[in-house]
């Protein structure tokens, strides 16, 4: 076990710095940089630059070094300080935005997951044992459903949904009367009550493709010989079911968390912006809007971490879940 946590890990250092030099790259492809969408935006609005001064914001911001000393720059701030650098629309470091709102962008897409998961094993496990029932029939039809359906549209139609028939706007993490309050359990509960639609909107979305996956996967594991030879034993259904079946059907959702984890993340970028979730969303729609290289950067790496970090705890789950996979690396 030990030698196959080692090879996974050994794989995952080259495998972030690779990501973040494509991160770096990726927001260095709009033409331009943050210096010239500024100085647009102020001649937009009447405020003219002269030459010089779009020169010493360049410089102050080293926008005029070449990429690759920008990059080992950024990354050498990173890896020797944790720094990320500043950002050129908020002014702030990057670090103190982040450590602000990437918790919260966690906490909300960890727990979508985590109730998508409660959702997707109970009801493939029953689609699968009971084939083409009338329940399996409508979790079907539901499951499609959730698969067609974006995931801010459906958050549009909750909300709208809500306030028609309660009064309710559930949009923002807080109530008004709470925006600014202490913490304390009113305050609490109140935040409860407002991640329930993006909680439910997350979930859904990735509940409708992991109740497909279990269930095509239970499918295909009951029919097999050591299924019926049990059966043919005398052994209990559930005991059929549960002892190994359902076992190795996991497999398949525990591998999906590489871009289960990653796509979470993403799809709560639109849902933060329908709703008006202070998370890692809309910033980061705005840093890319005014190419806000560190804090795009530091975004995008981020997102591109998490897949890899969820590609690794998979598959450290599935050498836990199923011996025969670490046996056989």
């Amino acid at each position: 076990m030990l030698k196959y946590v080692y090879r996974r890990f050994t794989l995952v250092l080259p495998m972030l710095a690779a990501l973040s030099l494509f991160s770096f790259a990726v927001i260095q492809l709009p033409p331009g940089d943050y210096v010239d969408t500024y100085v647009q935006n102020l001649a937009q609005d009447g405020n003219i630059l002269d030459q010089a001064e779009i020169e010493m914001l360049k410089r102050r911001y080293a926008l005029d070094k070449p990429f690759a000393v920008q990059y080992v720059r950024w990354i050498g701030s990173i890896v020797l300080r944790g720094d990320f650098g500043s950002s050129l629309t908020y002014k702030r470091a990057v670090g103190d935005i982040l450590a602000e709102r990437v918790p919260r962008t966690m906490a909300i897409t960890l727990a979508g997951l985590l109730l998508a998961w409660l959702f997707a094993l109970p009801i493939g496990t029953y689609s699968a044992v009971r084939q083409y029932s009338p329940l399996d029939y409508l979790f079907t039809f539901f499951g499609f459903v959730g698969l067609s359906i974006p995931a801010f549209l459906f958050a549009i139609v909750l909300v709208f949904t809500v306030y028609r028939y309660t009064g309710w706007a559930a949009t923002g993490l807080f109530s008004a009367e709470f925006r600014d309050a202490a913490w304390s359990l009113a305050r609490l509960l109140d935040m409860l009550k407002n991640l329930a639609i993006p909680l439910l909107v997350l979930a859904s979305s990735s509940a409708a493709a992991l109740i497909r996956i279990h269930r095509a996967t239970l499918l295909d594991e009951l029919k097999k010989q050591y299924v019926v030879t049990a059966r043919s034993k005398g052994v209990s259904e559930l005991r059929v079911l549960f002892k190994y079946p359902v076992r190795v059907a996991i497999n398949p959702l525990i591998s999906t968390i590489g871009w289960v984890l990653p796509a979470a993340f993403g799809g709560e970028v639109v849902v933060s912006m329908v709703l008006n979730l202070p998370t890692t969303g809309p910033i980061m729609i705005e840093s890319i809007m005014n190419e806000d290289m560190y804090l795009a950067g530091a975004i995008f790496m981020i997102l591109s971490a998490l897949t890899v970090i969820g590609t690794l705890v998979s598959d450290l789950l599935l050498g836990i879940v199923d011996p025969r996979i670490r046996l056989s690396d």
